[in-house]
């Protein structure tokens, strides 16, 4: 017999953080140059930190980066545009370790770890004075395509409902107001 049969499970709030483009630059301009080049991979690509730090450069290919995100399965091809070309160029213009296949290194040319990521980006958070997770940055880049079916390809949901977790309350709706005359 399950020991588990009839206690109800713990139902967690799901998050509502939007990341304000105000407290974005706040975090980035303090942070370390390796957490700053994660945060505008995760912004670009609307991917979870352990996908952005696995990103590797042969993922690098017609102009396109190519993603198997670890959580799903979910492969996708991301088209090297606009910012997401500049910020890809800039990592890749940074002293390297040739041998080393990770698109993220740390300065001594090792893949950034988690663990790094996450202590240098908290430190940064802290001197910033804003608070907001790494992983909100997903919903950020979700929420500002402004685009639901965009959104949903971004980060590589089957259902549009997952999407719409992401973008719904995260910003709330526009919407205008009532006009003199309208009843």
């Amino acid at each position: 017999m399950n020991p588990c049969i009839g206690i109800k499970g713990f139902k967690e709030k799901p998050r509502d953080r939007y990341v304000e483009d105000d407290e974005y630059l706040a975090v980035w301009t303090v942070a370390h140059p390796t957490v700053q080049d994660a945060m505008d991979l995760a912004l670009c690509t609307g991917q979870r930190p352990a996908d952005v730090l696995k990103i590797d450069i042969s993922e690098i290919n017609d102009g396109n980066l190519s993603i198997k995100q670890n959580k799903t399965g979910k492969k996708l091809r991301i088209q090297i545009e606009g910012f997401l070309s500049e910020v890809i160029d800039r990592i890749m213009n940074k002293p390297r370790d040739k041998r080393n296949p990770a698109l993220l290194q740390d300065p001594d040319g090792q893949r950034m770890s988690y663990f790094a990521l996450r202590s240098r980006f908290d430190k940064a958070r802290e001197i910033s004075g804003v608070s907001f997770q790494f992983r909100d940055l997903c919903a950020k880049a979700a929420t500002d395509t402004g685009d639901l079916a965009h959104s949903q390809m971004l980060l590589g949901h089957k259902n549009r409902t997952t999407t719409e977790i992401y973008t719904r309350d995260r910003k709330g709706d526009l919407v205008k107001p009532l006009t003199r005359g309208e009843k």
